[in-house]
């Protein structure tokens, strides 16, 4: 079988190594007799799965103690909501900086649980850079400051986490989540989608310090409460079984990689090459600044944007899927999670420039 290059923003290709793990476990999970989709999640066999892939985050991250992960069905749009239930208990106040469309997804869903002000924001510049930090209005009275670190549409990202100070700063890092290494400890909550980098559609994880599990709203429904969930394991109710194994799979294959140190090193390598295409041709154009570029999503107009449909055509035939860009965009995008591979970048960047000798 021959399989292709996988450039979808979400769900994002799987290590390859993961899809055979998976394959061979399917019907019988070491030697159990039935596959991980039909064990109970209280018994036992589910049980180590959940607790092994805990654990291997945890390494991989090197999250603190004084932090609980959590695995959630809602995906990251469903911690739009959680979140200020969860932390606007005591202020109904949060700030958000915006960056991008998931951003704006965010503070919407905030407002109808309290106060949800625009501390800065990149809109009015078509969101092509970053909002510079002393240009920040935080409040006094915040519960705290959200940010997405890393805008799948756009193709913008933060190169460092900014400092709020003594109020919580909430991450939705969906899109680069597990891309590269991370200080937990500057963060108050951080959550993440499975489908970029970790796992399949369906499960999402939480990291939550402790000390904000005291300050929910009060009638936050049980599903969404961080200090239930945390008490219960991420098993107040049947949890998404299947996909929470397969980011086990994913977590244990990047630690094999060497862990995020060496996995961050191969994703600089990946994007860096492609930028660098993209750059020195009078073809193509990136319209993010250079200090915001992301090295998981990457953004491109074709010079002609008439030839947009020979692009993904012939793209396609040549094994090369899902480099349309975001409809509020327009033109291509490549996203180049951790499970794409070197080769695919070299086989994208070797088709960008065939195609301008031949159309440029």
């Amino acid at each position: 079988m021959s399989r292709l290059y996988n450039f979808s923003a979400g769900p994002a290709t799987l290590p390859r190594e993961v899809l055979e793990q998976a394959q061979s476990d399917l019907l019988d999970w070491q030697g159990r007799g039935m596959s991980v989709m039909e064990m109970s999640h209280r018994g036992e066999a589910f049980m180590s799965i959940a607790q092994q892939a805990e654990a291997d985050l945890r390494a991989l991250l090197k999250i603190p103690d004084n932090y609980s992960v959590l695995f959630f069905q809602g995906g990251a749009a469903g911690q739009f909501s959680a979140v200020p239930q969860n932390l606007m208990g005591h202020r109904a106040v949060a700030d958000h900086v915006i960056t991008g469309n998931w951003g704006k997804k965010a503070i919407k869903e905030a407002g109808k649980y309290g106060e949800a002000r625009i501390a800065a924001s990149s809109e009015d510049g078509g969101f092509t850079d970053l909002p510079p930090r002393d240009s920040w209005q935080l409040s006094d009275d915040a519960a705290y400051v959200h940010y997405t670190p890393n805008e799948t549409i756009q193709g913008v990202a933060f190169p460092e986490t900014p400092d709020t100070g003594d109020v919580p700063l909430v991450a939705d890092l969906s899109s680069a989540f597990l891309a590269e290494p991370l200080d937990v400890s500057k963060y108050g909550v951080i959550y993440a989608g499975a489908q970029k980098n970790a796992g399949p559609a369906g499960v999402t994880m939480v990291i939550v310090r402790h000390d904000l599990m005291e300050q929910a709203q009060p009638g936050v429904p049980m599903i969404w409460d961080y200090a239930q969930q945390a008490q219960a394991n991420s098993m107040l109710n049947t949890p998404p079984c299947f996909a929470w194994y397969i980011c086990g799979l994913t977590f244990r294959w990047l630690l094999d990689q060497g862990g995020l140190e060496s996995i961050a090193a191969v994703n600089h390598r990946k994007a860096s090459k492609l930028y660098d295409a993209i750059d020195k041709s009078d073809f193509y154009h990136n319209p993010v600044a250079e200090n915001a570029r992301s090295i998981m999503n990457v953004p491109f107009l074709l010079a002609d944007d008439g030839l947009n449909k020979t692009f993904l055509s012939e793209a396609e035939e040549a094994g090369l899927h899902a480099l349309k860009g975001h409809r509020s965009v327009g033109g291509m995008r490549a996203s180049i999670y951790n499970a794409m591979p070197e080769a695919g970048v070299d086989a994208l960047i070797d088709f960008m420039r065939d195609f301008e000798a031949r159309n440029g």
